[in-house]
């Protein structure tokens, strides 16, 4: 599993942010509250970082993701009753705009910590991915 150890650690921050503040927060509340269980574990990360998004090499705008963590994985926050494919396409947008192959999709606004790795299928290292997967599926 591509980076799979800090993904292991960045759930497990959100699991214990989910457990001690449960749901119903805004996103915000949340974000703050996985920044400070990432610090405990000892994650880099930049909070609210943003990116440039490029079309063909030329620079179209700029986006903020919640979390870039270690230099390589694309995290975004939620706090909504369910996610959607609304929220799977933003995620995997973020990565292919930002070519990277892995991020995480969290979110704490159900009775249960939901999330989904997502992987970015234009991205080399996430493609090599694909073959680990008995049915190629891959969010």
């Amino acid at each position: 599993m591509i980076y799979g150890d800090v993904t292991h650690n960045i759930i497990g921050c959100a699991m214990r942010v989910h457990s001690k503040l449960g749901n119903g927060f805004q996103e915000v509340i949340y974000q703050r509250a996985l920044a400070i269980e990432m610090q405990k574990s000892n994650l880099a990360f930049a909070r609210e970082l943003e990116m440039t998004i490029f079309y063909d090499t030329i620079e179209i705008g700029k986006r903020r993701v919640d979390f870039f963590v270690e230099n390589k994985i694309v995290v975004e926050l939620k706090s909504v009753i369910k996610l959607d494919d609304l929220h799977l396409a933003q995620c995997r947008n973020y990565l292919e705009a930002f070519d990277k192959p892995v991020g995480l999709l969290i979110n704490f606004g159900s009775a249960s910590l939901d999330y989904k790795r997502i992987y970015n299928t234009k991205h080399p290292e996430a493609n090599a991915e694909k073959t680990k997967f008995k049915d190629n599926k891959i969010l």
